[in-house]
């Protein structure tokens, strides 16, 4: 494979999805060289409003749009139509995967149903995202990742500041955006598979698998009869060593020392503590754990006393793990993540997106491209599958295909 080529170009991809985390996933895909085709309803695909939903800050861009569906081709479809399932039908026999996570009584209504699309291409690489499962009581049950991800299976409970506080709310697509690296795991081991079967098939995942596993550590713990205790308050964290702390600019950041017995000294000398080491209240840290209320606030006199700028210098000289406490305001500026690849150039415009988090050796990803507007590659999708002009032109007629922008939701 030369750095021109990518892994999956000429792959054949249908996204047939909304909100958030399956378009996300087909969105990795083209990314990696697939040709997606985005199917939307003659209405438009409702995540294009997104950015408009009550609470959603003032904005001239469609941000969220843009990033679920760059590079990808919009077709207008209507699947309430018998035509509108023949032309889909048509697509899933040419293509490789159909990635879709509308409710399961909805599949089967639209003629999309797993069992209906693998007739058609047993080569097919079906992805079912679900909120809550493909199977069992709650199985037709509707979701979103604040609801699936990160309320059900306890996240929202256990991130809460302490045990006293309300539980935490989520920002947008703080679930979504890991299950859809998930969703295209399945994917890419589904078609690995093929390579060597020849055969298709169904993949799935959910939003609340994705939340326990992403809450598996404590998950586990308690499936193994280990009891946590209650969250305390961050001046009564149980551990000082492991704790946040707040500069003298206002600026936070997160301290992580877990060998203790070779980094404290460090530690204590950047913080011009060092004669805590012999302070018999400190000394061990069993002492140290006795007496922690005493050494946070020790520790947040002293951090108090200087800028973000200063500690970050300080810790990175001493060698100790820590990390900065973020905020939006400071991506633009952070050299680390241009340089990492994490955050990228768009190809069409100025400005800077979100990269997607797989990286492969030798392989450039595809430079990030408009999202279409409603309809845009109506007619070059279904030349590409075979129709004529005439065909075309009496589906665009009759209201199945719609064609162009003048739908759009911008």
């Amino acid at each position: 494979m030369t750095n021109s080529e990518r892994p999956f170009d000429g792959l054949k991809v249908i996204d047939c999805a909304s909100f958030i985390a399956a378009p996300a996933a087909a969105m990795m895909l083209a990314d990696f060289g697939a040709d997606v085709v985005k199917v939307e309803p003659p209405d438009g695909d409702p995540h294009r409003g997104l950015y408009r939903f009550p609470g959603s800050p003032a904005a001239d861009s469609n941000y969220p749009w843009d990033l679920s569906s760059r590079d990808k081709r919009s077709l207008a479809l209507d699947l309430k139509q018998a035509e509108g399932q023949a032309v889909l039908h048509r697509l899933v026999a040419q293509a490789d995967v159909f990635i879709t996570n509308l409710p399961l009584a909805v599949r089967q209504r639209l003629g999309i149903a797993h069992d209906r699309l693998l007739a058609i291409n047993p080569r097919l690489v079906y992805a079912s995202m679900t909120a809550y499962g493909e199977t069992g009581p709650e199985a037709e049950k509707s979701g979103f990742d604040v609801t699936a991800y990160w309320a059900r299976p306890g996240l929202m409970d256990l991130v809460k500041a302490d045990h006293s506080a309300a539980p935490t709310r989520p920002v947008s697509g703080m679930g979504d955006q890991p299950s859809a690296v998930t969703l295209f795991a399945a994917i890419t081991t589904a078609l690995y598979r093929r390579e060597r079967s020849g055969l298709g098939g169904l993949v799935s995942t959910s939003l609340l698998a994705n939340g326990l596993w992403a809450n598996g550590v404590q998950v586990q713990a308690h499936l193994s009869g280990v009891v946590y205790p209650p969250r305390q308050p961050r001046d009564n964290a149980p551990n000082p060593l492991g704790n946040i702390y707040r500069c003298s600019d206002g600026r936070w950041l997160n301290l992580v020392v877990l060998n203790e017995a070779r980094q404290l000294p460090s530690l204590l000398k950047a913080l011009d503590l060092a004669h805590l080491a012999i302070d018999p209240r400190f000394a061990t840290q069993a002492a140290r754990a006795e007496n922690k209320v005493a050494l946070i606030a020790l520790f947040d006199q002293r951090f108090a006393q200087d800028n973000l700028a200063v500690w970050r210098q300080r810790l990175d000289a001493a060698g100790i793990t820590f990390g900065v406490i973020g905020t939006l305001a400071d991506i633009n500026d952070d050299p680390q993540m241009r340089s990492a690849g994490a955050i990228v150039p768009y190809a069409h415009r100025e400005g800077l997106t979100v990269a997607n988090p797989i990286a492969i050796a030798g392989v450039v990803k595809r430079s990030p491209g408009p999202a279409p507007t409603l309809g845009q590659h109506s007619a070059s999708v279904l030349r590409d599958a075979g129709y004529d002009e005439q065909t075309i032109a009496g589906l665009i007629e009759a209201r199945v295909v719609f064609e162009g922008d003048d739908k759009a939701l911008d």
